[in-house]
């Protein structure tokens, strides 16, 4: 395997704030014990009832402290944090949304990021952010080799690869020469080949928009529990042999899949991709350690405002 950096983009820079910044304390701290040359090269998500957020709904709110406070986790670190603002279903009228304006100036920093998949909302970023480095959106669904070389052209910070296209020899060749520009997505939960997936990211716009919280989707892989070991065995899985595989062809960014799902399985993603073999059982340790610190102190600061 090619020595050079290796990026990570890793899920929920809010639902999984605490997991997440525990993982960059741990690769700080104890960087023998995990691969070489890997780096953290974004956090991606939403802050809790954005809009324009896609992929996976997220409802709430984040008042504008707490987003100020979240962003200088990871910027002050050197992190981007990356916006998944891939609503498909966006009009011009969505444009003006007071909140998602408000996460956009409060970010704009030159280092922060944007996942897109709508020509209307990319050309409002393009012209009114542009300090946003903008990443084409793996909800694309872009299947094709001509197409997937058009999306290369453009002038993407990155273009996030379709699962399905993962270990497909004849894509990888093609695009070599963009490698280096191309997001590997390594641990879809998905079925390979879906045909419901493009309407899924369709139905969970539509929930973001409405605030619909109670409408589910009829999707098949919701009867079996997701693990990360079922994970392993979808054909779309890469291994830790494999990416070095990718890493000698000039792939350099590979993103981990957790939005939507339960942190045990974001954190297992973490150690399997992240952490050398024989090292998982401590950093796991101090992981879960620290985790429940945090949690012990968040209990013991509600509990003394309820006094």
């Amino acid at each position: 395997m090619a020595a050079r950096e290796v990026y990570w983009h890793l899920p929920g820079f809010c639902y999984f704030r605490l997991l997440n910044q525990v993982l960059i304390n741990m690769m700080k701290d104890y960087p023998d014990r995990f691969r070489e040359g890997y780096r953290i090269g974004s956090v991606y998500g939403t802050f809790p009832g954005a809009i324009w957020n896609g992929g996976r709904v997220s409802f709430g709110l984040t008042c504008k402290r707490d987003m100020e406070n979240i962003l200088k986790i990871y910027n002050s670190r050197g992190i981007p944090v990356r916006f998944t603002w891939t609503n498909s279903l966006l009009e011009e009228k969505h444009l003006y949304d007071t909140y998602c304006n408000l996460i956009m100036r409060l970010a704009d920093n030159g280092l922060n990021q944007a996942l897109v998949n709508t020509p209307v909302l990319e050309e409002y970023i393009r012209r009114e952010y542009p300090g946003y480095p903008l990443i084409s959106s793996t909800t694309k669904r872009i299947t094709d080799l001509q197409s997937l070389r058009e999306e290369l052209e453009r002038d993407y910070y990155l273009v996030v690869l379709d699962y399905d296209l993962n270990h497909d020899e004849g894509v990888l060749e093609a695009i070599a020469p963009w490698a280096g520009r191309v997001e590997v997505l390594v641990n879809e939960v998905c079925y390979p080949g879906c045909t419901m997936r493009a309407e899924h990211y369709r139905q969970q716009s539509q929930l973001q928009l409405e605030y619909d919280i109670h409408t589910g989707f009829p999707c098949p892989n919701q009867s079996k529990p997701r693990t990360f070991a079922e994970c392993m065995e979808r054909p779309a899985f890469i291994t830790n042999e494999q990416i070095g595989d990718y890493i000698d062809r000039g792939f350099c960014n590979f993103k981990i899949a957790g939005r939507g799902m339960p942190s045990d399985y974001v954190e297992e993603s973490y150690l399997y991709f992240l952490v050398k073999d024989e090292h998982r059982a401590f950093i796991k340790e101090k992981i879960d350690g620290l985790l429940a610190q945090f949690k012990a102190a968040q209990q013991g600061l509600v509990q003394k405002k309820n006094i």
